[in-house]
């Protein structure tokens, strides 16, 4: 499980209390409820999170520490919606900045692709005015939750490490080959990262029934 001073590093203090409190071992067994319209909880959700998190940061740190080349982590619940200081669309801990975090704190330079339908708007907020840290976004848009307009570049001294790619409704492979070429991949080689992590959101699929566009697995 990750731990306090890893989850720290993306979510403030006041966030991490709550969580506990409402979530953790002291509250009721049976405890269930919701933490905004779109993300419910119940029993074992919270150590669920915290498995999540330390997961992402487990397999970053190995990548990072040359024990593996590459490494998938299949984990739930999903992250890229939570905020620093709130839950949101179903995420309660940011798994992957927790990773990217972990990674930056020995030393590594870190850029995260971020493909899922919605927008990564949660690890755009964490890392919004950092220089040393590259967030890429293609999603659908508009579309749940609002953000990730192109003109967002992320703030101040840091303007150009955020980019985000707004796509049409019904966009499918063509486009994404289209993006991933002459966009990601240029940014991504510019950049230099030691580790780049994925936020792999698979709802981009033609047959995902909350979702518009036309990827498919061939």
């Amino acid at each position: 499980p990750a731990t306090r001073e890893e989850l720290r590093r993306v979510h403030s203090d006041d966030y991490l209390f709550d969580l506990e409190r409402r979530l953790g071992p002291g509250a009721a067994t049976a405890a269930s409820g919701w933490l905004d319209p779109d993300t419910y909880y119940g029993p074992g959700t919270y150590q669920a999170a915290l498995y999540a998190a330390g997961g992402a940061i487990e397999l970053a740190l190995r990548i990072f520490r040359s024990e593996r080349d590459n490494g998938f982590a299949l984990v739930r619940p999903p992250g890229h919606h939570a905020c620093r200081e709130r839950a949101m669309g179903f995420c309660l801990l940011n798994n992957i900045a927790a990773a990217a975090a972990a990674v930056r704190a020995e030393g590594g330079r870190v850029a995260i692709v971020d493909f899922d339908v919605h927008h990564g708007n949660g690890t755009e907020q964490i890392f919004s005015g950092q220089r040393d840290l590259l967030f890429i976004s293609a999603h659908q848009y508009p579309f749940y939750p609002g953000t990730g307009a192109a003109a967002v570049t992320g703030e101040a001294m840091a303007a150009g490490t955020t980019v985000n790619i707004p796509l049409p409704q019904g966009s499918a492979g063509e486009e994404y080959r289209l993006i991933f070429a002459k966009i990601v991949v240029p940014v991504l080689s510019r950049f230099a990262p030691d580790v780049i992590l994925v936020s792999a959101g698979f709802d981009a699929h033609a047959r995902d029934p909350l979702a518009g566009m036309a990827l498919t697995h061939a």
